[in-house]
């Protein structure tokens, strides 16, 4: 009797320990199935043509677009000037007091680049991914546009895609051919980064 009952203890210890094991096995291979989804995701090329791009915002640098919105406008510009898409819509508000909200920088930039300003939307009151989104679509919805080109990083495509289709709209991955992210550290650290958030967004929808 005595024999069992130090017994019983090692097993439930060792039951234990084998379901905590298997549970962080099972959340590790989720977490390197969706980082590796989401890195082959971003490198797909896809030559859908659209009515309009849906640009999404990043930081700018007082007036100018910092190299991350820089590339995204480019690509945005690109695909304008190529006949992909006839409208190009700009999202983002405000980041920092006194600078002007994102989507402005952006809309000048094209002006700049000889976009022509009838074919220019903007919004510029989002702060996130999914805002950027949501108030695209009713910018969109004013000028009766139904299918989008999504324009942003190729490792911010998957979430943002996503998102886009949990809306209703009608969107394409299209992640620009040039990032900021480009040596292997900081391409991790945005990829780490985005299979948090990615993550957090399957589940909460936030």
């Amino acid at each position: 009797m005595t024999n069992s009952k130090h017994q019983m203890p090692k097993v439930k210890t060792r039951r234990v320990k084998l379901i905590l094991l298997s549970f962080l096995s099972a959340l590790l291979l989720a977490i390197t199935s969706t980082a590796t989804s989401i890195y082959l995701y971003g490198n797909k090329i896809t030559d859908t043509k659209a009515e309009a791009a849906i640009v999404l915002g990043a930081a700018v640098w007082g007036e100018k677009p910092s190299p991350v919105f820089r590339e995204r406008i480019n690509h945005a510009i690109n695909l304008y000037k190529n006949q992909n898409v006839t409208k190009l819509i700009f999202t983002g508000g405000v980041g920092e007091i006194n600078e002007p909200a994102e989507a402005i920088v952006g809309k000048n930039y094209a002006l700049a680049n000889k976009v022509k300003l009838t074919d220019i939307l903007t919004e510029t009151e989002s702060r996130t991914t999914f805002q950027n989104l949501k108030n695209a679509q009713l910018v969109a919805s004013i000028y009766q546009l139904n299918k989008f080109l999504i324009v942003s990083d190729p490792l911010h495509m998957k979430r943002a895609v996503l998102m886009a289709h949990n809306l209703g709209i009608d969107a394409y991955s299209s992640p620009t051919p040039t990032t900021r992210y480009r040596s292997f550290s900081s391409q991790m650290q945005f990829l780490i980064r985005e299979t948090y958030f990615y993550l957090v967004y399957l589940v909460f929808k936030i």
